[in-house]
């Protein structure tokens, strides 16, 4: 089950990047703004119940301070995020400011590397859940496991195509396009078997490392994707997707659970 699992999420970024085989333009604004929704939606339910509470369930024999590991673990992946944040956009910045025809081709590889920063912890989301699966958690099902699995798959679809897409109508081939957009999503496994590993030696960190990776997935959500979401008119779908996502996520957990 390990392989499947941490491959889900890595399937939806490679399905979003085979777009640029299928689409002359890119995604249409109103299905990338309902996905992102989704998504958005999605993401939030999974940091509250596959990450938090289970997080704080493990910290009980604390007492009242069974918070503190899941607020400590938190904070450290909101300001792991802004840290990549703090370096991405500065990059950026260089890439806009360069002059001549290669001046799009590095702000796509600035975009590049912001995806493929982010899908870092994303990936440690799913490892560190599974190895409190495996570690005999009762606060952490199979079920959750894959509900959040699937949710970053869901995710990961739109970003493989806003990477791929991009890479063609610059002048790559679709094939090299195609395999910019995977690469971009190959840190996730990598990510997460390797926090598979290190959760092994770990355990009595796990509080800390599910409340981390829910903490940087927040912090994506309200960084990137609500305000993306919400843009422009019709800002409606996107709220609407989000409760979409967010209800079915939920519903997912406790089902599969």
């Amino acid at each position: 089950m390990t392989l499947e699992l941490i491959m889900i999420p890595f399937l939806g970024t490679t399905l979003g990047a085979a777009c640029v085989f299928f689409m002359k333009s890119e995604l249409g604004e109103m299905v990338r703004r309902a996905l992102t929704g989704f998504a958005s939606g999605v993401m939030v339910a999974a940091s509250i119940w596959s990450l938090i509470i289970p997080a704080m369930e493990q910290s009980e024999k604390m007492g009242r301070l069974s918070f503190v590991p899941a607020c400590v673990g938190f904070w450290l992946g909101i300001l792991f995020l802004l840290l990549l944040d703090s370096v991405i956009p500065h990059l950026h910045m260089n890439a806009e400011k360069a002059e001549g025809p290669k001046s799009k081709l590095k702000k796509t590889t600035m975009m590049v590397l912001a995806v493929t920063l982010h899908n870092i912890p994303e990936g440690m989301a799913v490892g560190v859940v599974y190895a409190g699966f495996v570690s005999g958690n009762t606060s952490i099902t199979a079920g959750g496991a894959f509900a959040l699995a699937l949710g970053i798959a869901i995710q990961n679809f739109p970003e493989g195509a806003i990477i791929s897409m991009p890479l063609h109508a610059q002048g790559q081939s679709k094939i090299k396009a195609f395999l910019g957009g995977v690469l971009s999503g190959a840190v996730e496994p990598i990510g997460a078997l390797l926090t598979i590993i290190a959760a092994g030696f770990v355990v009595p960190m796990m509080p800390y490392l599910l409340s981390f990776a829910a903490g940087a997935m927040m912090y994506v959500v309200v960084e990137e994707l609500i305000p993306e979401m919400s843009e422009g008119e019709h800002s409606n779908i996107g709220v609407i997707m989000f409760s979409v996502g967010f209800t079915l996520m939920m519903a997912l957990d406790v089902a599969l659970g």
